[in-house]
């Protein structure tokens, strides 16, 4: 019996660091070049043996990272990267565009205000504001994720969506609740959202944590999509619905920094924002 320890760990855990790296050059090389590279200038240019470059690339075909060109044997960067890059671009730009907006709805308001994007079926909080006067445990971290139709914010990006694709979400994931106050029926589902669409803001009463409501209204980006939710969160007993004046303002200055102009037929029902003094 052979009682040495094994080194196939350690070989496997380099050859994967290996193909990784190989991955890496190949992409460099590919971001280089201006429409589609055929697999021998590909070899040629990382180091590569065509066959060992031949089979990443096939993989990376498979995860949409490289398309295949219009020549057979050529290859280009896939839309995925497109995707991720907007993604990352998005999150980055509505941070940066929101942070001082939420400083001063905290220091006006003496709340939690965080902000969320959307990735799938949930809200990821990207940034918040808050301090000890705020006087509630911070839950969820930043990062944290929570399911769309239990959040103020996860509503918004719901009521933005065609109903087809409301019912699909609540095929998907049951509308799964975690409280007594949690909607977890479609048709009281979609009755909320003609509420957010009608107030130009969303609730949540208690729905995702017991004790907690939170208030959310939308930021657009220069097309008028929703791209992420700016939301009040305070103790159930503390909430005061006339801080979503306060809270749509504060929204709209970040969507107005990231190019949205409102129309002003938009047919959305928006309270008055209080003059700042």
């Amino acid at each position: 019996m052979n009682d040495r320890p094994s080194n196939a760990a350690p070989a496997r855990e380099k050859t994967a660091i290996q193909v990784i790296e190989r991955m890496m050059k190949l992409l460099d090389t590919l971001a280089q070049r201006t429409g589609s590279v055929s697999l021998k200038e590909l070899a040629l240019a990382t180091g590569l043996h065509p066959s060992t470059a031949h089979r990443i690339l096939n993989d990376m075909v498979v995860g949409r990272f490289v398309d295949r060109g219009e020549q057979p044997g050529t290859y280009r960067l896939g839309m995925r990267l497109l995707e991720l890059g907007n993604l990352v671009k998005a999150r980055l730009s509505v941070r940066e565009a929101a942070i001082e907006a939420m400083r001063e709805l905290h220091q006006r308001t003496g709340q939690t205000v965080n902000l969320s994007v959307r990735q799938g079926d949930e809200i990821i909080y990207v940034e918040r504001a808050y301090s000890e006067r705020s006087g509630m445990q911070v839950v969820r971290a930043i990062g944290g994720r929570a399911p769309l139709h239990l959040t103020s914010s996860g509503k918004l990006f719901l009521a933005a969506d065609d109903p087809r694709l409301v019912r699909a979400y609540a095929t998907r994931t049951g509308l799964a609740g975690h409280t007594r106050n949690s909607i977890t029926d479609l048709p009281k589902l979609e009755r909320e959202l003609s509420l957010v669409r009608a107030r130009g803001y969303a609730r949540d009463n208690e729905e995702l944590e017991l004790g907690v409501r939170c208030i959310a209204a939308s930021v657009r980006d220069d097309s008028g999509r929703v791209i992420a939710g700016l939301s009040l969160s305070a103790p159930a007993e503390r909430m005061n619905d006339e801080w979503s004046a306060d809270l749509i303002a504060a929204a709209q200055q970040v969507s107005q920094q990231l190019g949205y102009a409102a129309s002003a037929d938009a047919g959305t029902s928006l309270p008055a924002a209080r003059p700042r003094h």
